[in-house]
């Protein structure tokens, strides 16, 4: 499998995407923003075939409107989980402005395909070396940003007391996930985000409480789901997309199987994966919350 050039750049495109998407997607659902995520990734889909409609990039389209569109959700900061309505609109809107842009130009439905579902197999070095830099820079900001953007996601009320700027976190943070969604929409497609950024760590959330150990687990999960992916598609001819949602989807039913449940019990109380957060992050003297 790996004697194939295209092989080896979709593993390595693959491999960027999915160490990026865990761990952001993990914050994503913590915060309980993973509709927004899905969202962005529509807006996403608008942008790339604007700009295949003007002639340029669809990527660079696809990435510049969907932080955009990040930066002006992190306006509505914490009020942003409860505004799913307003969102939900917003989404339909960008996927149909996203059609109505191919419709003045037929010739490039092979693109939109692309766009919406993925195609990982056509991924070239250059848009590897880019999806490096992409996943660089939001990795970095985001080990920036986690402590402080931890404590706002747990305690909102009570950072805004301490001074945390929750807004400029918000923003920040979907910036990131704009970035993200750019990237898991080179390998999936924007209908199928979820299944690399949400689904690994809604798997890891569901078998650890430690951050630390979710945030790893969730960018191994999307890693595995990734990798193994892409091998089942290599001989079996079906598409990467399909193995990949169907392999996060998969891992976390597993996850919520009932002989699981005592794998969040035996990690909220600490057995063998460190201290757990949620009884001390919060203590009502600490302005910081537990690593």
């Amino acid at each position: 499998m790996l004697h194939y050039d295209f092989m080896r750049t979709a593993f390595a495109a693959a491999t960027i995407v999915a160490i990026v998407a865990g761990p952001i997607g993990y914050f994503l659902v913590l915060r309980g923003q993973t509709f927004a995520g899905h969202a962005l990734a529509h807006v996403g889909f608008t942008g790339a075939t604007g700009a295949i409609l003007i002639g340029f990039s669809p990527l660079a389209g696809l990435v510049c409107l969907t932080v955009a569109a990040g930066i002006a959700m992190g306006f509505l900061g914490e009020r942003l989980a409860q505004r799913d309505v307003a969102i939900g609109i917003i989404l339909a809107l960008a996927l149909g402005l996203g059609l109505l842009f191919l419709h003045f130009f037929t010739a490039f439905a092979t693109k939109a395909t692309a766009l919406l579902f993925g195609n990982v197999l056509a991924v070239d070095a250059g848009t590897v070396w880019i999806l490096l830099f992409m996943g660089v820079v939001s990795l970095a900001t985001l080990a920036v940003i986690s402590r402080p953007l931890l404590f706002v996601s747990i305690q909102p009320e009570l950072a805004v007391a301490k001074g945390v700027p929750a807004r400029a976190l918000s923003i920040a943070f979907l910036a990131i996930v704009a970035l993200a969604t750019a990237e898991c929409a080179q390998i999936v497609g924007v209908l199928l985000v979820f299944a690399l950024m949400i689904g690994p760590a809604a798997t890891a959330q569901r078998l650890t409480k430690n951050i630390a150990s979710g945030l790893g687990l969730a960018a191994l999960l999307a890693l595995a789901d990734a990798w193994l992916g892409l091998t089942l598609a290599f001989y079996t001819d079906w598409p990467t997309s399909f193995w990949i949602a169907a392999l996060s989807a998969a891992g976390y039913f597993l996850a919520i199987l009932p002989w699981a449940h005592w794998l969040p019990r035996r990690a909220a109380m600490g057995v063998g994966t460190g201290k757990s957060l949620a009884p001390k992050a919060l203590a009502p003297g600490d302005s910081r919350p537990a690593s």
